[in-house]
């Protein structure tokens, strides 16, 4: 690989697969071609060609994590296998630097009949490690798949999840300069499941690069530095993650007569720059200087707009009107801390619908889903018949628990056709709101949880300022 800086280099990459209708047809296409090839005959074909990727060229830095999603079919998990090395291309070339580690499908090269720990050798060797460096890390991956006895009992004997477990613990413990990752994160329960993420962070702490195929968009806005989007073998568009899950919505939640133009504008989009985090510039906040007295009086501020708003294919309806309104009745996009507001909208139905439904959400600039509610909590409780041409105001009413930052919302409307409940319309990062900073605030991260922080002394140093054991030495309560 030419520069240092790059990981993984992808150019012109394509896999085809040779489909055939017929089992015959295999042997046909293995003797045939080739009997004519000696009498200078024209050579048949007995399969027809399925590309599975087309012409996929990116480039990924050292130290990057780097999202690929896509619809089922799109060739996300080929993509992988061409870069590990187990899978060949039939176009195009891929390099990589460093040692690989996969996180594919996890034990399928565990032999059976051998128990776990003797896979574990078995596995760590084929990743690339010694005998000794499997020694070393043995006790840290056998704690780390958390099977106990099992450990020395044959694989034949383990459940699915137990398997995939250990096949997981090994691989995370190769230390990888390139990690890759398909779909792995889904095994075990959540307790596991947050011990695999906090191990990949830590690998991502180390500077290790990471590509990372997943169908949840929360966790590729979470972990990814960007993104790119895959669908039926085409690179489509890449980007922020927040601004390429979007896309990636867009397209599977639409019907299936627009989704090729939908694709086509998808494609477009991608050769104009991608907005920065919440797409709008800064806005004067010269009134929010710490200790003034306007510092958190909410406002509105004509500045703030989102560039970033998603809008699906509408089903017989459409949504208007999105705004955040003070209790007074006022616009407002800069919200003060702990003040209530109301988002309302408007949703006009251009078709009869049933068990309506109206929702919300509120995530962060990197696409983070932080809250929402929905106006039913299943579809039988929603308003049983909307008629055609009617028109309705929504409004959730929400207290602002959120600290100082931007923040997006959402709004959906959903109705059920066919026996099967689906968006009428959807809009994503239809508002942006900013939370002012407020200088006496204690709370930390995103959300306001309303901690009271207390400090007690419970020694009382010969030489320390003659507090008694137990006196309070701070207390606060954050509202």
């Amino acid at each position: 690989m030419s520069s240092d800086t790059m990981a993984i280099r992808v150019a012109g990459l394509g896999k085809c697969y040779q489909i055939y209708d017929r089992p015959q047809d295999r042997l046909k296409q293995s003797i045939v071609p080739r009997l004519r090839r000696l009498f200078g005959q024209p050579e048949p074909t007995y399969y027809r060609e399925f590309w599975a990727l087309r012409d996929v060229s990116f480039q990924v830095r050292r130290g990057e994590t780097v999202g690929i999603i896509g619809r089922n079919g799109s060739g996300k998990s080929t993509l992988l296998q061409v870069i590990c090395g187990t899978m060949t291309p039939t176009t195009g070339a891929v390099e990589t630097a460093g040692r690989v580690a996969a996180l594919l499908e996890l034990g399928a090269g565990f032999n059976m009949e051998f128990t776990g720990r003797e896979n574990v050798y078995l596995n760590g060797s084929v990743l690339g490690l010694t005998r000794q460096e499997i020694d070393n890390r043995f006790d840290e991956i056998a704690a780390f798949a958390d099977i106990g006895e099992f450990i020395d009992q044959p694989v034949k004997a383990y459940s699915s999840g137990m398997v995939v477990r250990l096949g997981f613990a090994v691989a995370i413990h190769v230390d990888p300069e390139v990690l890759i990752v398909d779909e792995a994160l889904a095994v075990g329960d959540e307790l596991f499941q947050r011990k695999c993420f906090s191990r990949i962070e830590t690998i991502k702490g180390r500077g290790a690069t990471i590509l990372f195929v997943s169908h949840s968009a929360t966790t590729v806005v979470e972990l990814c530095d960007w993104c790119l989007l895959l669908d039926q073998g085409d690179l489509l568009t890449t980007g922020a993650p927040k601004t390429v899950v979007g896309k990636y919505q867009r397209l599977i939640y639409a019907p299936e007569a627009r989704r090729s133009a939908i694709r086509d504008e998808i494609r477009d989009s991608s050769r104009t720059p991608l907005d920065g985090p919440g797409g709008t510039s800064e806005p004067d906040l010269a009134r929010s200087n710490a200790g003034g007295q306007d510092a958190v009086e909410e406002f509105y501020d004509p500045g703030l707009k989102p560039q970033s708003t998603i809008a699906y294919e509408t089903r017989g309806a459409v949504i208007g009107e999105p705004r955040i309104l003070a209790l007074s009745g006022a616009a407002v996009n800069c919200l003060k801390r702990g003040n209530s507001y109301r988002y309302t909208y408007r949703v006009r139905f251009e078709v009869a619908a049933t068990n309506v439904r109206f929702g919300m959400l509120i995530k962060s600039t990197s696409g983070v889903e932080i809250g929402g509610a929905e106006s039913a909590p299943r579809s039988r409780m929603g308003i049983p018949f909307v008629a055609a041409g009617t028109e309705l105001a929504v409004e959730f009413r929400f207290e602002c628990c959120l600290n100082a930052g931007l923040y997006f919302l959402n709004a959906g409307v959903l109705g059920v056709r066919d026996d099967q409940e689906l968006y009428l319309h959807r809009l994503l990062d239809t508002c942006i709101f900013r939370v002012l900073p407020d200088p006496d605030n204690l709370a930390t991260a995103l959300v306001d949880l309303h901690c009271v922080p207390e400090v007690r002394m419970l020694t009382d140093p010969a030489d320390g300022p003659g507090f008694t054991p137990g006196e309070r030495l701070a207390s606060a309560v954050l509202t």
